[in-house]
């Protein structure tokens, strides 16, 4: 008797309600533009894709850096680099 009480207060908690909620008690954003919220000032937290978008740079020069040392090493551009990687993995 009490599974079958579990499993009537169950189905009584899963079973759907209607909610008398007005259909304008959400508000959402407005649409934008691609690429609007970069270029006003939409953005709230703009400290953050400050800080994002500069260690994203300084990450993007050390790769730049690394492909120019591994040049001046091998003798290979960075595309010959990944050609004699996939070289060398292939002939394993």
């Amino acid at each position: 008797m009490q599974s079958r009480l579990i499993l009537t207060e169950t189905h009584r908690l899963l079973r759907p309600t209607v909610s008398p909620v007005p259909q304008d008690a959400y508000q959402y954003e407005p649409l934008e533009a691609f690429g609007e919220g970069l270029t006003t000032r939409r953005p709230w937290n703009t400290g953050s894709l400050r800080f994002v978008e500069q260690l994203n740079g300084r990450v993007a020069m050390l790769g730049f850096a690394a492909a120019i040392a591994g040049e001046l090493v091998t003798g290979h551009g960075p595309a010959g680099q990944v050609m004699a990687v996939i070289r060398w993995y292939l002939s394993l």
